[in-house]
């Protein structure tokens, strides 16, 4: 059993030198999964790198195992050194700051409607933001697209 209570199982085929078949062999295996640290002190809102993290020998519930889990994600709280790297504490990366300038684009059909507006908060690619029409004043909801343009969503 694993530190969760888990049992993991598994087939080998056993064969004799013959050649001939044994059965089948189940038993129980230990998961063990090392956790992640950090090096340094990770501040909220910093994008971690490989050097910000190394393997510690910790089975920590909660925390990151592998590196490509983390590499890219930003930190939404301080991670502190040698303290595991829980995947709760990580978050896409933001591809649009708060009050950062934006291009506001409308598309339905052959209609595109483009205009400026400003963040009114962080949004990491893909994800909902809320922005301000600079013309109009209005707040519109959109999706954060990879150049930082806000897709405004239409009336649904």
């Amino acid at each position: 059993m694993d530190r969760l209570g888990a049992t993991i199982t598994g087939r080998a085929r056993a064969a004799l030198g013959g050649g001939a078949f044994l059965g089948v062999l189940l038993m129980a295996l230990p998961v063990a999964a090392e956790a992640l640290v950090a090096t340094r002190l990770v501040r909220a809102t910093e994008v971690l790198a490989a050097e910000d993290i190394t393997r510690s020998a910790a089975q920590v519930p909660g925390a990151a195992t592998d590196p490509m889990q983390v590499l890219g994600l930003e930190a939404r709280v301080a991670l502190y050194p040698g303290r595991p790297v829980l995947l709760s504490d990580l978050a896409p990366a933001a591809v649009v700051e708060r009050n950062q300038p934006v291009r506001l684009v409308y598309r339905q059909g052959a209609l595109l409607i483009m205009a400026e507006g400003r963040a009114l908060e962080r949004g990491a690619l893909g994800a909902p933001l809320r922005a301000m029409n600079l013309t109009s004043r209005s707040t519109v909801t959109g999706t954060v697209t990879s150049d930082g343009t806000v897709e405004v969503f239409g009336n649904r």
